[in-house]
């Protein structure tokens, strides 16, 4: 499975542990000031991109030295720099894409981050698209079956709709089993549950689902 992980410039201790990815092959991407989060791991990104209107002279002469493909952009844009982030990891037509340092802080950030991902979801099918911090996995499903294995580390298992509905939610293998149930914008009664086996089935039928995995601390 090919990945690219983007990693965005929020709060340190937002963001997931980087190494294991590395040592499985995946590429990253900086976005603004979440490239010098990459090389303080000693990760040089295949892409550094945003306008970099947080990061110093200093700074800025580390990241261009490092050889990367650079995308330095004006601060006047219509686009945020994980908006170009993500584009650039579409153009290499991943598997799976990775977002982190996208929570914590500024809420509006984290927000429009979580609609740019609705957005793009419907457009590009063949790609995971997942938000991550070191609590937290933000997933979005559509139409389709999936086998979610479990990971003690994120205990609970929560499902909200991105769209007036989503139809047809099957739950197999978790604590509170369901069977073609409807989950329609607004509902909470899909919080909080449970893999009891080694993995368990999702599957729906219509409509972009959020699937959360977390863990209390």
């Amino acid at each position: 499975m090919k990945t690219i992980i983007i990693c965005a410039g929020g709060p340190e201790e937002e963001i997931i542990p980087l190494a294991p990815f590395l040592e499985d092959g995946a590429e990253f991407i900086g976005a603004d000031r979440g490239t010098l989060r990459l090389l303080a791991a000693n990760i040089i990104p295949i892409a550094a991109i945003g306008d970099f209107d947080s990061v110093s002279e200093a700074e800025m002469k580390k990241i261009e030295a490092t050889g990367c493909f650079l995308e330095k952009r004006s601060p006047e844009k219509d686009e945020t720099d994980t908006e170009l982030a993500l584009s650039y990891a579409y153009s290499k037509e991943p598997d799976r894409i990775i977002l982190t340092g996208v929570t914590g802080g500024r809420l509006d950030h984290m927000f429009s981050v979580l609609q740019l991902l609705v957005r793009n979801v419907s457009h590009m099918k063949s790609t995971q698209l997942i938000m991550a911090n070191r609590q937290n996995e933000l997933t979005l499903l559509q139409k389709g079956t999936y086998t979610i294995e479990h990971n003690e580390q994120f205990k609970y298992l929560s499902f909200y709709s991105m769209t007036e509905a989503v139809k047809g939610l099957t739950l197999k293998g978790v604590k509170y089993e369901v069977s073609g149930e409807e989950i329609i914008f607004g509902d909470t009664r899909f919080t909080s549950n449970e893999i009891l086996e080694a993995s368990c089935t999702i599957s729906l039928l219509a409509g972009i689902c959020l699937m959360v995995r977390s863990s209390d601390s």
